[in-house]
């Protein structure tokens, strides 16, 4: 089986948990008044647990192939220096120390340096824009999370004190 396969695999036998996390174990913990509504905390997790399940099992089954040949777009784990496995450490590691800092340095700050040192990753090198569509984007974010959503995102770091 290819790698791809196998990846699928794995990432199908953890939806599959998530699954049964949201269908069975979630809902056991509403309140008498919110067994009633139709859309409940579960709702999306439920839905997002089976779809991921079922493209997994697209793969792991080779249906996504487009041409009949399943193994001629997969993965060959005996070429892995040429996937840019660096580029992916760095992103992942990036959304950790992204989640580190969120609190401390803001919301704020620390999204705009997420996205302008993840476009640095993948490759951008057009500066001005990249802050540009950084600020925009986060600016805009917290906007909607504050005022439709009505979450509270710390904007600034709490040394701040605003």
């Amino acid at each position: 089986m290819a790698l791809d396969r196998w990846i699928a695999l794995i990432i199908m036998m953890i939806c599959l948990v998530y699954g049964y996390a949201a269908f069975f174990t979630m809902d056991a913990s509403l309140p008498p008044f919110m067994q009633r509504n139709p859309i409940w905390p579960s709702t999306f997790p439920k839905i997002l647990s089976v779809l991921a399940v079922l493209a997994a099992l697209s793969v792991v089954l080779g249906l996504e192939a487009s041409d009949g040949k399943s193994d001629a777009s997969g993965i060959d784990y005996r070429k892995l220096g040429d996937y840019k496995i660096g580029q992916a450490a760095a992103l992942l590691a990036l959304m950790v120390i992204y989640a580190l800092c969120l609190r401390p340095a803001g919301f704020l700050i620390s999204t705009t340096v997420f996205l302008v040192a993840g476009s640095v990753i993948l490759g951008e090198r057009r500066w001005i824009m990249m802050i540009v569509v950084a600020l925009i984007a986060t600016v805009g974010i917290w906007a909607l999370v504050q005022s439709v959503l009505g979450i509270y995102l710390r904007p600034w770091p709490f040394f701040l004190g605003v």
